[in-house]
């Protein structure tokens, strides 16, 4: 029995001497080295007690470390779960307790407010910091540079992803070794990615596009990257001219094209510029095409899919489209009431099936039911057109997610938490257009009699129990919010309304 990851991804540039990582203070890391870190978490994850698919949890900063400890869970057998370094203490409890995690990593800031959480559920507390110091790593470097591969079924964890609920409750989504590497090897061929590309990553990673798209898409051709900790313009325009690609939210691509650095001598040795998370605005292709004369790629996918669809290489990179079913993958528009099928041209939501598809939710058999057909078909709830090219069109979403600068919010999530507020009879977050986000969210509240709300209130009970992208941008108190005939709440009534917010 193999290990797929491994043997396709990883095996092959253990002992390459190519550069793998180009950091922001110079320094490169070849794929020899690195790997040789990887196996030292290997054997440390198995040291610990970790056993072929336990799980381990971890926020912590975007570093070379971190993904070498991903990867070495990776060849060790065990489950790695991401977790987004704004998560707040309450948020992070419920996900170990929920995946049974047996370690829990995090920075050494964090360490006194997550104590009592790993305790509570019986986990091994370590510390990974940023600059690559903590417990773990200093114990990792202890560790030989060579380890064994654990073997793994193709069908077998390779990470547990956590995605917000329309309840409020998180849904592990459960990607196997099959899942990523099959979306590893299409994209690479289709993107048409080699060994020489040097890939622009500024992406966190700790959701699917920074550590399965890019970060895997670039092993599977032994190419290169520009590991960057964060979007950092300075760093962007540093880096640019040695890059031949980029994948990015559609936030990164309005703040270069705000900056007078940013020109096409800048972009000359870039070959391709791919844009996902979110959707990007017809007027920013245009601006960017005018300013580079290149022409963003966009793609569609999602925790459950990987990714699904995609414009097409050579081809109308199509603004406004999520391009085609990516080979191997399967895509059909159904009737949201009633899931028949519906002929081109009319508005139904998407459904996929592929070896891209993930597993199920974990520890949730009836939410895999409801949202994973027996013939294999996944409901995205994204509303889509097909164009009478074969364009697919993301025209909304049924679940009323909100993405904001590539962050998925789901609304229920901080309306429960509004609703517990004094003065709040009900509310009703919705997602509007942001110049520079995409999406931004908005609060619309309805109080209580002739109750005086307290903003400030609301505000501060946001802040200790949601993360900071999940916050709402603009509060608006109302004396009701409007219902149609069933009493239903009428979002779209509220995003109409207030769709000009910030884009005046």
């Amino acid at each position: 029995m193999a290990n797929l990851i491994f043997d396709t991804l990883m095996r092959p540039w253990r002992k390459s001497e190519n550069v793998f990582l180009y950091l922001q203070d110079g320094e490169t890391i070849r794929y020899s080295t690195f790997f040789g870190r990887v196996a030292r978490y290997a054997n440390l994850v198995t040291e610990l007690g970790l056993e072929p698919g336990d799980r381990l949890a971890a926020q912590v900063g975007k570093s070379p470390e971190t993904l070498a400890l991903y990867l070495g869970c990776i060849q060790a057998g065990v489950v790695f779960l991401p977790l987004n370094t704004a998560y707040t203490p309450a948020e992070v409890s419920y996900f170990v307790e929920d995946s049974g995690a047996r370690v829990l990593v995090c920075d050494t800031t964090c360490q006194k407010g997550l104590m009592p959480i790993a305790q509570a559920c019986n986990a091994q507390l370590m510390t990974l910091n940023e600059d690559g110091s903590g417990s773990l790593p200093a114990q990792a470097s202890l560790q030989r540079a060579d380890a064994p591969v654990v073997a793994r079924n193709d069908d077998d964890l390779a990470a547990l992803l956590y995605t917000s609920g329309t309840t409020g409750r998180s849904k592990g989504a459960m990607l196997s070794h099959r899942n990523l590497t099959s979306n590893a090897r299409v994209l690479k061929e289709l993107w048409q990615f080699e060994d020489r590309d040097v890939l622009m990553h500024a992406l966190p990673i700790y959701h699917t596009h920074g550590l399965f798209v890019a970060t895997f898409v670039t092993l599977a051709a032994g190419g290169s990257m520009v590991f960057l900790p964060k979007f950092n313009l300075d760093a962007m325009c540093s880096f640019l001219p040695q890059a031949t690609s980029m994948m990015g939210v559609p936030t990164f691509y309005t703040r270069l094209l705000d900056d007078p650095r940013f020109t096409a001598d800048l972009t000359k040795n870039m070959r391709l510029f791919i844009s996902g998370s979110a959707p990007l605005l017809a007027e920013t292709h245009r601006q960017f095409e005018d300013r580079t004369g290149h022409r963003i790629l966009e793609r569609y996918g999602m925790t459950e899919t990987n990714m699904s669809t995609s414009n097409p290489y050579d081809g109308e990179r199509r603004a406004g489209t999520v391009g085609f079913p990516l080979p191997g993958v399967e895509t059909r528009i159904t009737a949201p009431e009633t899931g028949e099928l519906l002929p081109d041209g009319e508005i139904g939501v998407l459904e996929v099936r592929g070896d891209n598809v993930f597993n199920g939710y974990w520890n949730m058999p009836e939410k895999t039911r409801e949202e994973l057909r027996e013939n294999g078909f996944f409901i995205t709830g994204d509303l889509v057109q097909k164009d009478e090219d074969g364009y697919i069109q993301i025209v909304g979403r049924g679940k009323d997610l909100i993405i904001s600068g590539g962050f998925n919010i789901y609304p229920k999530e901080v309306e429960q938490v509004l609703d517990d507020q004094p003065g709040v009879l009900e509310t009703a977050v919705v997602g509007v257009p942001h110049p520079d986000f995409g999406e931004t969210v908005v609060a619309v509240i309805a109080r209580t009699s002739d109750d005086v709300v307290d903003l400030e209130q609301l505000k501060e009970a946001v802040t200790a129990k949601l993360a900071k992208f999940k916050h709402p941008r603009k509060y608006v108190v109302i004396d009701a919010l409007p219902r149609n005939t069933m009493g239903k709440v009428q979002k779209n009534a509220l995003r109409d309304e207030y769709k000009n917010l910030f884009m005046q």
